[in-house]
């Protein structure tokens, strides 16, 4: 069998961030067998496992190359965007569905509608965590794309995104 992965690749599950494929396992359910990933993620040493059959469908993904990070900045620092006047709830709930996804672009759409919608109105706490967990999730990867430690990725994250990242004073608002 061909797998898209394979044991020691690196990977983004959504909402997770950055795992490694620790091992590729065989598990009987009911009356039928599955073959699974089984990661580990980075940051919190979670183990998940993901059945080899809805890998892409539920979001799992190589991590991302260059160019995609080119990209991804790029549309954080698109200006002019028109963001929809919903109600709060109803921007978090679109916001946190699109962090499931696992898309480094649409972590990239929520950094940029956030920052444009802030520039007319405060965020509301929930807004303000979903930026954080977008930021957190992209500077991962792109730290580990680029063999730099996290801190270095944000710094240079922030400064070449100025106007569209929040400051320190900014965030606490």
């Amino acid at each position: 069998m061909h797998y898209t992965f394979q044991i020691g690749d690196k990977a983004v599950y959504p909402a997770q961030g950055v795992a490694e494929v620790i091992g590729i396992e065989t598990k009987d359910i009911g009356d039928t067998q599955a073959i699974f990933y089984v990661l580990r993620v980075y940051d919190t040493d979670k183990r998940i496992l993901v059945p080899v059959k809805k890998a892409d469908t539920c979001g799992m993904r190589h991590l991302m190359t260059s160019d995609d990070i080119d990209r991804v900045f790029g549309i954080v620092s698109e200006e002019g965007v028109v963001v929809e006047q919903q109600t709060w709830n109803r921007r978090y709930r679109k916001y946190l569905e699109m962090i499931k996804t696992g898309s480094a672009e649409d972590l990239a759409r929520v950094i940029r509608d956030l920052n444009t919608l802030r520039a007319s109105k405060p965020l509301s706490f929930g807004e303000k965590k979903i930026i954080e967990t977008a930021v957190d999730l992209l500077v991962r990867e792109i730290a580990l794309v680029r063999a730099a430690p996290e801190d270095a990725v944000l710094a240079d994250f922030r400064q070449r995104l100025e106007h569209v990242l929040p400051s320190a004073n900014q965030a606490s608002q």
